[in-house]
C-alpha cells in the first residue's frame, strides 16, 4: 500500500457511520422508535451506542493520512498543529450553532454535543500524535482510561460517596452539574452524555484510531496480513470490554472504561472487514453510497440537523384550523393512518436519510467537498 492512498474503506465507514447517526437523530418519535434505533437509558449498550464511538475511532485514523501528507509537503508539526486548533474551534462553534437553532436561547443552551466532542477530542489527539511516537500514543490512551476509572471509583460524590454509578451519583455528572447547570443534554440536568469528564475516556477512542492508522500507514506487512492483525486486535479489545463490564458497567452516557474499550473493538473489527472487502479484495462498487456520505460527512451532519430542528419547529403545514409542523402532519396524519408508531418512526428517518443522501450525491457528482 503506497504511504499517502486513500482508503476508500475509510471513507465508506465513515459515511456508513454518518448515516447511522442520521438515522438514528431523526426517528419520528423516539419514544416509539425500535430498541435498537435508541440508545439505552443507563447500563448496556445497543446500535445507536455504537455510532458515536465510531466516529471518533475513523477521525483518529484519518488523521494520521492526513498528517503525513502534509508533513510530505513541507509543513511543519506546529503549523498542523495551529491548523488543528482552527479546524477544532470551526467544528465546535457548528456544535452551538446547532443546539442555538432556531430558538437562539442563550441562556439554556446546551454546551456539550457531538460536534463539540469531537473538536476538544481532535485537538488533543492531534497534539498527542504530534508531539509523540506509537508508544506515546498507546500510553496516553492506556492512561486515559486509568485516570477516568480511578476519578469514578475512589472520588465520593458528595451525598453518595465513591463508586456509584447512578445517574445522580456517579462522580462525571456531578461535575456536569458544577460547571453546565442548564447548559446540559437532560432536562433534569443530571448529566449530560458528552459531558466534560467523559471527554477523557473519548480521547482514547479517538487514539485507539491514531494506533490502527499508525498500524495501517507501517510497511513491511502486507494487506492481508494488516487485516488478520487489526481484526485479532479488534476481537481482543471486544473481549476485554465484556469482561470489564463486570467490573464497571458498559455505559455510554457516561463513557465508561468498559464501553470505550468494546467500541474501539467494535470499530477496529468492523473498519478491518471493509478494509479487506473494499481495499484489499477490491469489491468497490457496493460502498458508494456509503463513500457519498463520507466525502461530505460534517457538513451532511448539519444539514440533517439543521433540517430536523426546521421540521420540528416551524409550524407551516395548515390542519384542522390550526399550524402544524411537517413532522407531525407527516407522522400523525399521513404515516399514522396506516403504519404502527414504530414504524412511522423508521419511516422518518429513513426518508431524513434519503433526503441527505440526494443532497450528499449532488455534492458528490459536482466534487464539491466541504472541509472544516
Amino acid at each position: 500500500m503506497q504511504t499517502f492512498e486513500r482508503l476508500v474503506s475509510l471513507d465508506a465507514f465513515r459515511g456508513a457511520t454518518i448515516a447511522a447517526m442520521i438515522l438514528v437523530n431523526n426517528a419520528g418519535s423516539f419514544d416509539e422508535a425500535y430498541a435498537p434505533l435508541r440508545h439505552v437509558p443507563w447500563h448496556g449498550w445497543t446500535f445507536t451506542d455504537c455510532i458515536m464511538p465510531s466516529f471518533l475511532w475513523i477521525v483518529g485514523v484519518a488523521m494520521t493520512f492526513s498528517f503525513a501528507k502534509r508533513i510530505a509537503k513541507g509543513d511543519g508539526k506546529g503549523e498542523i498543529l495551529l491548523h488543528s486548533a482552527k479546524r477544532a474551534a470551526i467544528i465546535f462553534a457548528l456544535g452551538l450553532f446547532l443546539y442555538l437553532f432556531p430558538a437562539f436561547d442563550f441562556a439554556h443552551m446546551r454546551i456539550p454535543g457531538v460536534l463539540q466532542r469531537i473538536g476538544v477530542c481532535y485537538f488533543i489527539c492531534a497534539a498527542i500524535y504530534l508531539c509523540g511516537s506509537w508508544r506515546s500514543v498507546l500510553g496516553w490512551a492506556i492512561g486515559c482510561l486509568v485516570a477516568y476509572w480511578l476519578m469514578l471509583t475512589l472520588i465520593p460524590v458528595p451525598g453518595y460517596g465513591p463508586g456509584v454509578l447512578s445517574p445522580m451519583g456517579n462522580f462525571a455528572g456531578y461535575v456536569d452539574r458544577l460547571f453546565l447547570q442548564n447548559h446540559m443534554w437532560t432536562k433534569a440536568n443530571d448529566w449530560d452524555p458528552e459531558g466534560i469528564l467523559s471527554t477523557i475516556p473519548s480521547v482514547s477512542t479517538m487514539l485507539f484510531g491514531v494506533l490502527a492508522g499508525c498500524f495501517l500507514r507501517r510497511g513491511g506487512e502486507s494487506r492481508e496480513t494488516k487485516t488478520g492483525w487489526l481484526f485479532l486486535a479488534g476481537v481482543s479489545m471486544f473481549s476485554l470490554g465484556l469482561f470489564l463490564d463486570h467490573l464497571m458497567p458498559i455505559n455510554k452516557m457516561i463513557w465508561t472504561v468498559s464501553f470505550a474499550v468494546l467500541m474501539a473493538g467494535v470499530s477496529t473489527s468492523v473498519f478491518a472487514c471493509s478494509y479487506w472487502l473494499i481495499d484489499v479484495q477490491g469489491y468497490k462498487r457496493w460502498s458508494k453510497a456509503a463513500v457519498v456520505f463520507g466525502m461530505n460527512s460534517i457538513a451532511i451532519y448539519v444539514f440533517a440537523s439543521l433540517l430536523e430542528d426546521a421540521l420540528i419547529d416551524f409550524r407551516i403545514v395548515p390542519i384542522a384550523g390550526e399550524w402544524v409542523s411537517p413532522q407531525r402532519f407527516l407522522g400523525g396524519y399521513v404515516l399514522g393512518q396506516f403504519l404502527s408508531p414504530a414504524n412511522v418512526s423508521l419511516v422518518c428517518a429513513i426518508l431524513m436519510v434519503l433526503v441527505a443522501y440526494v443532497v450528499a450525491l449532488a455534492l458528490y457528482r459536482k466534487q464539491w467537498f466541504i472541509r472544516v
